[in-house]
């Protein structure tokens, strides 16, 4: 049964916008300049009659749970923003943005209640 009663579990994600972007070289695969996916809490989204390229996501997934959450103004998850196409013959850079932030509550995204324990500080 999922509890709705605690007001003190929500906790921060940005919305992610994962753009195909000039390249530092010859792009060898068929990424096009202004392709992109976008990332709403644990949900990606492709615009209709686009692509993207299953091994430049398997590289890139890694990344977006960590570049969602908060993070200090000094980590370099905070401050690059461009991740190389996992094949080393190609050129393509794919830009991580943050764009909104949304407020998630714990007892909505998980059956396991929150106890008192779970706290960090």
């Amino acid at each position: 049964m999922i509890n709705n009663e605690n007001p003190n579990d929500t906790f921060m994600l940005y919305d992610l916008k994962v753009d195909v972007v000039a390249p530092r070289g010859n792009m060898i695969c068929n990424h096009i300049i202004g392709d992109y996916f976008e990332l709403k809490g644990e949900n990606l989204s492709i615009p209709a009659g686009k692509s993207f390229s299953i091994y430049a996501l398997a590289a890139l997934l890694p990344l977006l749970p960590a570049k969602q959450r908060p993070t200090d103004k000094n980590d370099w998850m905070t401050t690059d923003q461009e991740v190389a196409c996992p094949d080393p013959h190609c050129g393509a850079l794919f830009r991580i943005t943050r764009t909104k932030e949304h407020v998630f509550r714990h007892s909505e995204v998980t059956a396991i209640p929150l106890k008192e324990t779970d706290t960090f500080s």
